[in-house]
């Protein structure tokens, strides 16, 4: 029953996991059910998740459907941009990975948040010195 038409990715960042459906359409993108100016507060973050289709030409050419989990929707907006990338390069690696690679879409930014230590207030703040 796999459909030859269907990409399918998994983008993360921070806190968040996306999952990527990549199919043949109009160009619509689904968050949760949701369409995307819906669910993303900022035209901003619409504009960053929607890159990697820019770049590649293909914004028009593919319908998007995504479940995204955890974190905030700056995270969330990252990790749809990853997966989308990651599932453009399942439909076309050749012809898209150059683009991709050279505007960093495909780089998995490993950055999180730091623990916190004992002794500490946060994983860097120290407790406010007192001299008396």
């Amino acid at each position: 029953m796999a459909d030859k038409n269907v990409y399918k990715a998994t983008g993360r960042r921070k806190r968040s996991v996306a999952q990527v459906t990549l199919k043949s359409g109009k160009g619509k993108i689904t968050v949760n059910g949701m369409d995307v100016n819906e669910y993303m507060p900022y035209e901003t973050l619409v504009m960053d998740l929607k890159q990697p289709l820019i770049l590649t030409g293909t914004q028009d050419s593919y319908d998007v459907d995504v479940k995204v989990v955890g974190g905030g929707f700056s995270g969330q907006t990252g990790a749809i941009r990853l997966g989308i990338s990651r599932a453009l390069l399942e439909v076309n690696s050749e012809a898209y990975r150059p683009t991709l690679k050279g505007t960093g879409m495909i780089t998995r930014d490993a950055r999180i948040k730091e623990r916190k230590k004992y002794g500490l207030k946060k994983a860097r703040r120290a407790p406010q010195f007192s001299k008396r």
